[in-house]
């Protein structure tokens, strides 16, 4: 295809010809299959598109990761499911897949772009026949029945008059409303194949906490490690509620998952819509406490607030989830604030405690200095895969580097030990630094990570000296400026 807004066109053919039929896509390109997009979920078709999340050129073009793309695909009819991790971003695309079979409503099953697709993580595979046994043959069949073909011609796709679009337009509600409910069976159906349970809304932390985190994507692992550090640490009352199905709102299944004590909460987004009372899911939120209020469900909304992080994949990591948490103490918290940067301009940002750590002291973690293409990211990569794969701890490997790629720098964080690892940022201390270009050493702090007693590998390419240059003592070359 020219571009994806072909892809998509070719995509919707398939579909209605009975084949079952997939995309890839983010950014950009996933803003040009949007009109595909509402004529496939008008039609209640069963798909996936899966989408590394990433953000959308604006003032710039950024190739980095937020839900830039993913929010723009709100009106489609599209349902919207995230994942966390790794480990989620495999489990889940087998859901989503379950579900869209059954409940007709097309699905954009989505992960943080680089954050998530490009980390190594130790993963448990799902066996082929567990993948066989999650999709329904019965629900296949269906799908290729309501194929277009002129052995049973129907009419589909038609234009319509103000006399009947609008009526047409509600018709589909019963199979949003039902869908909830498709994806948290899909959910149980693979926890009683992997063991591994999901649900649309899953909170961690203490039962009766007072102040709760709420986020979608990879940032729910740093405010799970984060909270959880800080109850035991501090005695405070902390929560984290990660939603997994955004598109349908399940309001109801949201109430339930909150605790009822909870005082204050900050609504995490990785988007930015301007000009908005808020963001996408900060508007459901509220939307969701003030009808539950209204209808006598609840008592008391709690203060709530929202903010944004991790845009064009801004590092998030535990200082910042802390700084969330503080700001939730104060009577009166910011609302519309953001963290991760220093907003001298609107001046939302809030102060960030650089020097707070919760890393383990167990993990051995290391990061390499290199050249983009000079093979350092490679060796990286499988380093992460051999000792994942041959011993019995676990591996993380995350690679930083700008949009140049090829001759720019590169850094890879690498976290070893003998518990999984559920750090989606990247490291501020470790116990080993390769740099594998001597120049780095002047051009920035490149020793800046280093722990107290940490392993310091210099890699430089030794010049080619004469015979007799190197017979030379060595003091005498370092006096020469010979290294």
């Amino acid at each position: 295809m020219q571009a994806e807004g072909g892809a998509a066109g070719a995509v919707h053919g398939s579909l209605q010809s009975g084949a079952l039929t997939t995309t890839f896509t983010a950014s950009q390109g996933f803003l040009l299959m949007l009109p595909n997009m509402y004529k496939i979920a008008g039609e209640l078709t069963s798909c996936v598109f899966h989408v590394a999340a990433r953000a959308v050129a604006t003032q710039g073009l950024s190739i980095f990761g937020d839900h830039s793309d993913v929010m723009s695909a709100r009106m489609t009819g599209f349902a919207l499911l995230a994942a966390s991790s790794v480990q989620e971003a495999h489990d889940l695309a087998l859901v989503a897949q379950a579900a869209t079979l059954e409940g007709r409503v097309p699905i954009v099953y989505f992960f943080d772009g680089f954050r998530t697709s490009r980390e190594e993580n130790k993963a448990t595979l799902i066996p082929d026949e567990q993948i066989r046994a999650m999709i329904d043959d019965d629900l296949v069949r269906a799908h290729r029945a309501r194929a277009l073909s002129p052995e049973h011609p129907v009419l589909r796709g038609a234009a319509h008059n103000p006399d009947t679009y609008f009526q047409a337009r509600e018709a589909a509600d019963p199979h949003y409303a039902r869908m909830p409910g498709v994806v948290q069976k899909a959910m149980d159906r693979l926890a009683a194949l992997t063991g591994r349970q999901y649900h649309l809304f899953r909170y961690a932390g203490h039962l009766e906490a007072e102040r709760v985190v709420i986020a979608i994507g990879s940032a729910v692992e740093v405010l799970d490690e984060t909270a959880a550090w800080l109850s035991a640490h501090s005695g405070d009352k902390l929560g984290v509620l990660k939603v997994t199905l955004y598109r349908p709102w399940d309001a109801d299944a949201f109430l339930a998952a909150m605790p009822p004590t909870v005082r204050a909460v900050a609504v995490l987004e990785s988007t930015k819509e301007i000009g908005a009372p808020g963001d996408p899911l900060y508007l459901d939120v509220i939307t969701t406490y003030a009808r539950a209020l209204s209808a006598g469900k609840i008592k008391t909304i709690p203060l709530i607030v929202g903010g944004r992080y991790g845009i064009s994949s801004k590092d998030f990591d535990p200082s910042m989830a802390k700084a969330v948490f503080d700001e939730l103490k104060k009577p009166e918290p910011k609302h519309g604030f953001t963290v991760g940067i220093d907003d001298d301009v609107s001046h939302t940002s809030l102060p960030v405690d650089a020097s707070f750590e919760i890393e383990s002291p167990e993990t051995v973690r290391a990061m390499f200095f290199g050249l983009g293409a000079d093979g350092t990211v490679g060796a990286n990569k499988n380093s992460t895969r051999i000792l994942a794969a041959a011993t019995d701890r676990y591996a993380q490997g995350y690679f930083v580097y700008d949009s140049k790629k090829s001759g720019s720098y590169t850094v890879s964080h690498l976290r070893f030990g003998k518990k999984p690892i559920r750090a989606p940022d990247q490291l501020k201390s470790a116990n080993f630094v390769g740099v594998h270009v001597l120049n780095y050493l002047f051009k920035f702090d490149a020793l800046a990570a280093a722990a107290p007693g940490a392993t310091v590998l210099l890699n430089k390419r030794t010049s080619r000296r004469s015979r007799a240059e190197r017979r030379q003592p060595l003091e005498s070359r370092m006096a020469l400026g010979g290294g």
